[in-house]
């Protein structure tokens, strides 16, 4: 009981951290009257990532360990796009780089995790699994699209496309949530949808002005 509380504070302070990302960016981008990327926004998104990869791997959960693995790297590109990736010191960048990898590899040679039970875990049928990893994907692929563009223009921005996938990938997990009984997420993408939706509108009211 102790250990799943603990595992429950984890993934509720990343979803509160993601949030935070969220209204600090919706609040600037009110004021601007247009979609801003502000530095803190990338490093509350590494942080959240972080405590939501061991929130996913403590629960047994591929859908949410394989999202955070694919964007995790790319809140550091976007760091690195604002020149605050340097700025930091070589070991911790060391460690934020390879921790997704450590942790996964040191789990399967101590056989505290095999691809048994990575894939067949018995809380989430199959079909299950593959809505959730369909979701992530979705969702992760906003921020594929976004580094993408961001390399085009040569600046960490955050275009429109992204939040349509943003809102398509989060209802879909919102789904995947309530299916799962996994207020963590539920919690966290009820929240989402709002901030995406009216990042939308902030986009195409820039555009018609």
């Amino acid at each position: 009981m102790h250990s799943s509380l603990v595992i429950y504070v984890i993934g509720f302070i990343a979803q509160i951290l993601f949030s935070s990302r969220m209204i600090m960016q919706w609040i600037l981008s009110e004021k601007q009257k247009k979609v801003l990327t502000p530095i803190l926004f990338w490093e509350l998104s590494l942080l959240a990532s972080f405590l939501l990869f061991i929130y996913g791997y403590a629960r047994d959960d591929f859908a949410i360990m394989l999202g955070q693995s694919l964007t995790y790297f790319i809140y550091i590109r976007n760091l690195q796009f604002q020149g605050q990736w340097s700025k930091l010191p070589f070991f911790i960048r060391f460690s934020i780089f390879v921790f997704p990898v450590l942790v996964v590899v040191y789990s399967f040679f101590n056989n505290e995790y095999d691809l048994q039970k990575l894939f067949q875990n018995e809380a989430i049928p199959v079909w299950l699994l593959i809505l959730g990893i369909v979701a992530q994907i979705i969702f992760t692929f906003r921020f594929l699209y976004q580094w993408i563009y961001s390399e085009k223009q040569k600046k960490s921005t955050l275009p429109l496309g992204f939040w349509w996938l943003s809102l398509a990938g989060s209802s879909l997990i919102l789904i995947y949530a309530i299916l799962r009984k996994d207020p963590v997420l539920l919690i966290g993408h009820l929240f989402g949808a709002f901030m995406y939706i009216r990042n939308i509108i902030i986009h195409h009211n820039e555009i018609r002005e």
